[in-house]
């Protein structure tokens, strides 16, 4: 059996730590906690803009924060749910369906209602320079 020296234990605890600290740190404060990363490229003939593919999964009782995004945002609701927005009536986000969120302009803002999860997938074409997301309160 080899032997490890205290000295690799120790670079390899460095590098992991860092690994577990970039990873925490890509997701604060200007990214959604619910969102996996699937794929970013960069926008061939914009070199200013990118593409990113994920997918997110917002358990009921869950708010998904309403925000915007330098870009715009397609998404296709994999598992549908009930989503409520304060001072509204309950609404469905039908399994299926699809929605285009504009460049900056505010959307979310809403709980998943219901006792289904809500899944989506989105492709962002965004600005490569600014934060995926813009959280607002209004």
């Amino acid at each position: 059996m080899p032997v490890v020296s205290i000295r690799s234990l120790l670079t390899g605890s460095v590098i992991f730590g860092l690994g577990t600290v970039t990873g925490l740190m890509a997701q604060l404060p200007s990214d959604s906690a619910n969102r996996v990363e699937l794929h970013r490229a960069e926008l061939s003939g914009a070199e200013h803009m990118e593409m990113i593919i994920s997918s997110a999964e917002y358990q009921p009782g869950e708010l998904l924060r309403r925000h915007s995004h330098h870009g715009l945002e397609a998404v296709y609701i994999v598992q549908g749910a009930e989503v409520q927005a304060p001072d509204k009536a309950p609404m469905t986000l039908a399994t299926g369906a699809s929605l285009l969120n504009l460049r900056d302009i505010p959307h979310g803002g809403f709980i998943i209602a219901g006792d289904q999860p809500l899944k989506i997938f989105t492709v962002h074409v965004v600005d490569k320079s600014a934060p995926l997301y813009q959280f607002t309160d209004r």
